[in-house]
């Protein structure tokens, strides 16, 4: 699982609290250094257990995002590092923006995967297959949508892996069985009201997502998946 400065702590604590409950799973939380990481409120310090020098071949990458994502895009040893870390995996797998470093390290080329609802469209500029659903799976690029989404798609990957019992047991064990009080989650259930609030206030980051990923085109034939 990757760390970096400023991800969305729920993209990463979702899948986490899922991952960690299949047996005999061991779990690296990788990062430049053993630096703590600082989520993107502030809030919450998460300490590395692993760095791109010392991480063994793994069996699934898991890649989370956020706005430090964008900084991301133009970091070439991280990038570095989940191409290799991708190329080596049994499965590739992301959540909310996490799916653009994926792109941008020539992982999701020709393949189905999704993001945030208002980034998705960004996956076209780096080769990918945009789809608007909550999980994608495309062969071993496994893709969720945004943030509350990871954990959705930690249990299909499980479900994928070692059959539905698993999954199901886990997703008990979790009393994953969400009854949300509005039904604004979505672009699609939200109200026009909402979605133009919701909007306004990411333009700018959105904007800049938008020329990072740009950047990350022009660098993609460093990559091949």
């Amino acid at each position: 699982m990757l760390l970096f400065p400023g991800l969305t702590q729920l993209d990463l604590t979702g899948p986490l609290e899922v991952f960690a409950r299949i047996p005999g799973a061991r779990i690296f939380l990788v990062a430049k250094s053993m630096a703590p990481i600082v989520d993107d409120h502030g809030l919450l310090r998460l300490r590395p257990t692993a760095t791109f020098h010392n991480c063994p071949i793994l069996d699934l990458l898991f890649v989370p995002g956020g706005p430090g994502q964008i900084a991301v895009m133009d970091d070439t040893a991280t990038i570095d590092f989940v191409h290799l870390a991708g190329i080596n995996a049994k499965v590739v797998s992301s959540v909310c923006s996490g799916s653009l470093i994926l792109a941008a390290a020539g992982l999701l080329h020709g393949r189905r995967a999704t993001c945030h609802w208002s980034s998705i469209d960004q996956l076209s500029i780096l080769g990918a297959i945009p789809i608007k659903q909550r999980v994608v799976v495309d062969r071993d690029r496994i893709t969720g949508a945004g943030v509350s989404a990871g954990i959705d798609l930690a249990l299909t990957i499980i479900s994928e892996l070692f059959g539905g019992s698993l999954a199901d047991e886990i997703q008990l064990s979790i009393e994953y069985d969400p009854e949300p009080p509005t039904r604004s989650g979505s672009p699609a259930t939200a109200t026009a009201d909402i979605l133009a609030k919701v909007r306004a206030r990411s333009i700018d980051m959105l904007s800049h997502r938008r020329d990072a990923t740009r950047r990350a085109k022009s660098r993609l034939g460093r990559y091949s998946s």
